[in-house]
């Protein structure tokens, strides 16, 4: 393969969307192997932008901002018809599965990936669902695009719905975020409860 027909297909692979019921044919940037996990540790880590949107309480929200030790996001929206709610309920059971000391330095951030039918009160009543403690961010679409490129999560408007509405076409990783405010681990959307919860226990350890 010649270096221009290299660099062509590297560039229509960063085009590549995966929508909610579809297979992600995407792996991130930057995995050099998994690092005893079962998820991928990241080579380079992603800086997350300083780009303010509102949480379900309707306030002020910047994911760089997070501090737990460590933060798993989800890119979905409360309309999808069926990945966002498989990965949610995957996450949820994976942190019931911690004990109460590591359940305690590990926070969950569900950011939507449409803002148009995803206000603070519908993002709460969705989150409520899994966890209450669960936190949700919403924001113009634009701040929300520009924010999930950084993390090589990738957002589009896609086709109409028989029954009215339409489907939003995304990449569908975990991201785990350290308290510096990089994304250092990333997970399939296949991953299992007990996996992920392992990794969780992993990557907490002293």
């Amino acid at each position: 393969m010649t270096a221009l027909l290299r660099a062509a297909t590297a560039a229509l692979l960063l085009l590549v969307l995966a929508a909610c019921g579809a297979e992600s044919t995407r792996e991130p940037d930057g995995v050099i192997d998994n690092d005893g996990l079962h998820g991928s540790a990241l080579d380079e880590p992603y800086v997350v932008p300083d780009i303010a949107l509102v949480d379900t309480d309707s306030e002020p929200f910047v994911l760089a901002e997070a501090d737990a030790d460590l933060t798993l996001v989800f890119f979905g929206y409360t309309h999808c018809p069926d990945i966002c709610g498989i990965v949610m309920s995957t996450i949820a059971v994976a942190l019931n599965q911690l004990d109460a000391a590591d359940r305690e330095r590990v926070d969950m951030v569900f950011v939507t990936t449409d803002p148009a039918r995803d206000d603070p009160q519908t993002l709460r009543a969705y989150l409520d669902g899994y966890d209450p403690s669960f936190s949700g961010a919403t924001g113009e679409l634009d701040d929300i695009v520009t924010l999930a490129r950084a993390l090589a999560v990738f957002i589009d408007e896609g086709k109409k719905l028989p029954g009215g509405g339409y489907e939003v076409v995304h990449s569908d990783p975990v991201l785990g975020l350290d308290d510096q405010g990089q994304v250092t681990t990333v997970w399939n959307k296949d991953v299992s409860a007990t996996d992920l919860a392992e990794d969780i226990e992993r990557l907490l350890a002293p």
